[in-house]
């Protein structure tokens, strides 16, 4: 760019900034993922029920999550359902990556849960174990060795996900450099640092979850 003299110092000058807003996603990613997993789970396994009501429901809940695009989410519970609930932008952030996460990991739970052979299912209620208990202990461990790589691969959307939560003035890494550069006008030295951020967090997590998947792998076949 022709004039503009580059100066990274804004980036060692405002390292605790970084830090801040970096430590601030994966705490905001990390508590929407606590709450994801448990809830997609639990649609996931609604999407397969034999019980016409709770499939229509969890198909109804996916289809409309997969529909609305998460800015829109976020600001909705943000002005909308946060004007009942008294939310700040803090748990409006978390609720909202949340529901929206948990759309897509029950579709992944549902595809790994009717990837597992059905005689598992058949043999584990053969030998007198509940529906749930074979559900619980047979049939979600194949599942979840299964669906372990685009869980992955959700889990890392989310992160970049939440940089959307600075539209509705959430704290995180973003929002911090969007105002550093309103008064530093370091637009490319941030932006690019951030960039830098975001990558060595997504991949640092690829990293661990690929590591988890390899040692599952040997388990297997030891």
């Amino acid at each position: 760019m022709g004039g503009y003299e580059y100066d990274f110092s804004v980036i060692s000058q405002n390292m605790d900034i970084f830090i801040a807003g970096a430590l601030k996603t994966l705490e905001i990613s990390a508590i929407a993922l606590l709450l994801a997993i448990p809830l997609g789970i639990m649609i996931g396994m609604g999407r397969i029920s034999r019980n016409s009501f709770i499939r229509i429901l969890s198909s109804a809940y996916v289809e409309v999550m997969r529909g609305v695009p998460l800015l829109v989410l976020l600001i909705w519970i943000f002005f909308v359902l946060g004007q009942f609930l008294k939310l700040g932008s803090y748990w409006a952030s978390i609720i909202g990556l949340a529901v929206f996460t948990a759309a897509f990991i029950a579709e992944i739970v549902r595809s790994g849960i009717q990837g597992v052979p059905r005689g598992q299912m058949e043999a584990a209620r053969s030998s007198g174990m509940t529906y749930w208990q074979a559900m619980r202990l047979i049939v979600l461990p194949q599942a979840f060795r299964r669906v372990l790589p685009p869980l992955a691969s959700q889990f890392i959307m989310l992160i970049k996900d939440s940089s959307l939560i600075s539209v509705i003035g959430a704290t995180e890494l973003t929002l911090n450099a969007k105002n550093l550069v309103a008064t530093s006008m370091r637009s490319i030295e941030v932006w690019t640092f951030i960039g830098f951020v975001y990558f060595a967090m997504t991949f640092t997590l690829s990293m661990i979850i690929r590591a988890i998947e390899q040692k599952l792998l040997a388990r297997e076949n030891s």
